[in-house]
């Protein structure tokens, strides 16, 4: 009795599991679309380190790049996506604000802008929740609108 009500939830969970693809992607609570699996570059030296690790990555089927104004490498990230030749609609880019840059968080996105070389990213996040964090977060909350 016990075995058979172990395997009946055990088929019920089988449905729920989502089977995770390069392809998978998550929805944010704005209705757009995060890719599951993506590449961070932490620790990533920049320069052809960096280049050669996103371009494998986007190679890969990669398209979520994952990097920050602390790491050092937006310029190398945003060198591989052109270099790529994908569309700039078919990666999220994700970067974040560090903790020096509260005091003005959109002179921040805009520097991390111009080093990747973009127009927009797709996520803009907090990296550390300092004391400013309220007030940095009511700013990226009006840059989101814009």
């Amino acid at each position: 009795m016990i075995e058979a009500a172990c395997q009946a939830v055990i088929q019920s969970l089988q449905h729920r599991i989502m089977e995770l693809t390069i392809e998978t992607k998550l929805a944010l609570n704005d209705g757009r679309q995060i890719p599951q699996l993506g590449l961070g570059v932490w620790q990533t030296r920049a320069g052809a380190t960096c280049e050669a690790a996103v371009l494998a990555a986007l190679a890969a089927g990669y398209r979520h790049i994952d990097t920050a104004a602390m790491y050092g490498n937006e310029e190398s990230v945003g060198a591989a996506i052109r270099t790529s030749g994908i569309l700039r609609d078919q990666i999220f880019i994700t970067t974040k604000l560090w903790n020096s840059d509260h005091g003005n968080p959109e002179r921040a996105l805009d520097t991390s802008l111009r080093k990747l070389k973009i127009d927009y990213v797709d996520l803009y996040l907090i990296h550390y929740p300092v004391r400013e964090r309220r007030q940095s977060w009511r700013t990226l909350v009006a840059l989101r609108a814009e």
